[in-house]
């Protein structure tokens, strides 16, 4: 028998790598006898460039500001035999480069995730694919294309300041500086966000918060993000203001609309057909699937839910082991995972899990496998 374990990153415990080679020594230390390939997944968020390299390609590290413009290493890759650059945004602007209390989206920038793609376009390369979760910041896409060569200037024609509080001087902006070889390659953004740029549902009032905007900060980036989307339509004659998906990273999906050749794609999509997942279903009997915590937003196309779907499709079912399960059992058997087990086996604390997280999956795939053992499966 044949188990394909194809799992995305437990947040702030364990990589997709981790997470699948946990299962996997729990499946072989239950003596199913199945042969096991691991496929390491993502969708745009945390893991993403891992789970692209995993089929091959060139890891590159470099020097770039990270959200509060101090230096910090990250990497992007090159596939396709360099034609494509793969670029995880929050390597550069993430969250996880921050301390809880530096969170602030009023000058978090995006600056460092320009300097990879101006990186990767020295590289001649042409196709981009961008995973936007994770981010830091509200500031619309504008701190990255400011390092592409975008000047974004106030009434007098200075320089506005970084981040998502500086958008309410913004005046002008001039595409003078920008490489012409950008209009030659195709971005894709990879994401599972379909929130507008604005309004309820929109980048501010939305994702401001989990970045560390207070109430009065969330209000204050809506209408930063308003007045400068407005700037674009009336100089530049594009709208994405209401664009589905444009709220994505901080409103930064828009912001690249804007002004380069995209597109929005969903993540786990991309990241599947890179990994030719489709193939690798072929005589296999059971695809085992998981992240962090399966919620309602795992129902709009995360990761999960993405490799269940196709799994459905050639009739392999999937199980998915999770760290939390926060969602109706039939909703999610429904949409394709037929089965669903938390690795917390007992009363414990969310540090204790985060820090057993490792053993804890190990286990839950161990119990696992003598369920299936039981079924005849092994």
């Amino acid at each position: 028998m044949r188990i394909l374990v194809a799992a995305g990153a437990f947040k702030q415990s364990l990589t997709a790598a981790e997470a699948c080679a946990a299962i996997a020594r729990g499946l072989d230390e239950s003596g199913l006898g199945a042969r096991v390939e691991q496929l390491p997944i993502a969708d745009g968020g945390n893991g993403t460039l891992d789970a692209f390299l995993a089929a091959g390609g060139e890891r590159i590290t470099m020097q770039v500001a990270d959200p509060l413009m101090r230096q910090v290493a990250a990497d992007y890759g090159l596939i396709d035999r360099g034609r494509t650059a793969v670029i995880e945004m929050a390597l550069a602007s993430g969250m996880e480069l921050l301390t809880p209390s530096e969170l602030n989206p009023l000058i978090a920038t995006t600056f460092g995730t320009g300097q990879l793609m101006a990186a990767a376009l020295a590289r001649g390369v042409e196709r981009i694919i961008i995973g936007l979760g994770g981010s830091a910041t509200v500031d619309g896409g504008m701190g990255c294309l400011s390092a592409l060569g975008l000047q974004l200037l106030d009434a007098r024609g200075n320089t506005i300041a970084p981040g998502g509080g500086g958008l309410a001087a913004l005046a002008a902006l001039d595409t003078a500086g920008m490489d012409e070889r950008w209009r030659d390659v195709k971005i894709l953004i990879a994401s599972d966000v379909e929130n507008p740029t604005l309004g309820e549902r929109g980048a501010a009032r939305v994702f401001g918060p989990q970045k560390g905007a207070d109430p009065d900060m969330v209000e204050l980036l809506e209408r930063n993000l308003s007045h400068c989307f407005k700037i674009v339509h009336e100089q530049h004659g594009v709208d994405v203001r209401a664009v589905r998906g444009g709220g994505a990273a901080g409103a930064f999906a828009a912001g690249l609309m804007a002004f380069l050749n995209c597109e929005i794609e969903p993540g786990i999509e991309l990241v599947l057909a890179q990994n030719r997942f489709r193939e690798r279903l072929a005589d296999c009997a059971l695809v085992i699937t998981g992240e962090g915590q399966i919620d309602e937003q795992t129902l709009e196309g995360k990761g999960p839910l993405g490799v269940a779907k196709l799994a459905a499709a050639q009739g392999v079912p999937t199980i998915a082991i999770v760290g939390g399960l926060n969602i109706n059992d039939r909703a999610l058997h429904e949409a394709g995972v037929q089965a669903a087990f938390s690795i917390v086996d007992k009363p414990m604390s969310l540090e204790d899990a985060l820090a057993n997280a490792e053993d804890l999956t190990r286990r839950a795939a161990l119990r696992l496998g003598y369920a299936l053992r039981l079924a005849g499966m092994g």
